[in-house]
């Protein structure tokens, strides 16, 4: 005699669906950076502000956005958290850290070939303590919350070429508030950065070469070339003069919206996604995995 099987309640199925974990996700996620800068807050009232701090600041924030992401993980998805796992994590973060080197290099050579960018000196090196503390934070809040969280569940749902275009587009929106922002540097975000950080985490399945390309792309371009990161401005080791035309300088809000930024990091993230295909890493949506039918 067989048995009956009893179907899941319509709560279970919306507590399994990828879409609807996707507002927890975020949400516990994003109670990082909130309790990290109001604990930074305290510290700067009770020691006042300095780059030391700062550093410290930056760290318990990145700190407690891998917890938030852990107890998202572990509790609500309740999955293995292979996103950290350690083994091959310094190989992987190294990877990252050289493609970001790498490409904002020649991102400041190709404008430097074409007359926008000169080296009129120096500044010292405790100039790169606060960019190194934005470089930190930056990379590994963003890259848990837009690739950990974002990315991976809207692939889980939609696939992996929706996931791609829409996380893409979101990580876009999300620059419109930075300052000198404008609809052209959020196009040039998505384009460039939001295609290339998606596929990096398509081809290792991990998040650590995706923060190193994020956290040495935001280093390298202002900590060492001294140029604008997202429309922030920051001392670099190098003292640099921009000018020229916006579409080769990317102007006040620095060279990630310059063409040469757009063409070079967007033609890399294609051929992430290139590799992610060739070694079987891209991944169909929910409905076509549960049917058998291609939408």
């Amino acid at each position: 005699m067989s048995e009956t099987v009893t179907p899941p309640s319509l709560w279970a199925r919306l507590w399994r669906h990828p879409g609807f974990l996707l507002l927890p996700g975020i949400g516990i996620v994003a109670l990082a950076p909130l309790l990290g800068g109001t604990i930074s807050g305290f510290l700067r009232e009770a020691l006042g502000k300095s780059p030391a701090l700062s550093l410290f600041s930056a760290a318990l924030v990145a700190a407690l956005s891998i917890f938030a992401y852990w107890v998202f993980v572990h509790f609500v998805e309740k999955r293995p958290f292979t996103d950290f796992s350690p083994q091959g994590a310094a190989r992987e973060w190294g990877f990252g850290a050289a493609v970001g080197f790498g490409l904002m290099t020649a991102v400041v050579g190709v404008i430097a070939a074409g007359g926008g960018y000169a080296v009129q000196g120096t500044n010292p090196v405790h100039v790169l303590v606060p960019v190194l503390a934005m470089a930190l934070g930056s990379g590994v809040v963003e890259e848990v919350l837009v690739r950990g969280v974002i990315f991976r569940l809207l692939e889980e749902w939609l696939g992996s070429w929706a996931a791609i275009a829409l996380s893409a587009a979101l990580f876009g929106l999300a620059h419109m508030g930075n300052p000198n922002a404008s609809l052209w540097a959020a196009i040039a975000i998505a384009l460039e950065a939001g295609i290339l950080l998606g596929a990096v985490y398509m081809v290792t399945r991990r998040l650590w070469a995706a923060i190193g390309l994020h956290m040495a792309w935001n280093f390298t371009q202002t900590g060492i070339y001294g140029v604008a990161v997202s429309g922030l401005t920051m001392d670099g080791l190098l003292r640099a003069q921009i000018s020229g035309p916006e579409l080769l300088t990317g102007g006040a809000f620095g060279a990630e919206a310059s063409l040469p930024a757009i063409i070079l990091c967007t033609l890399s993230g294609v051929w992430f996604l290139w590799r992610a295909h060739k070694t079987g890493q891209v991944r169909p949506s929910r409905r076509t995995r549960l049917t058998g039918v291609v939408a």
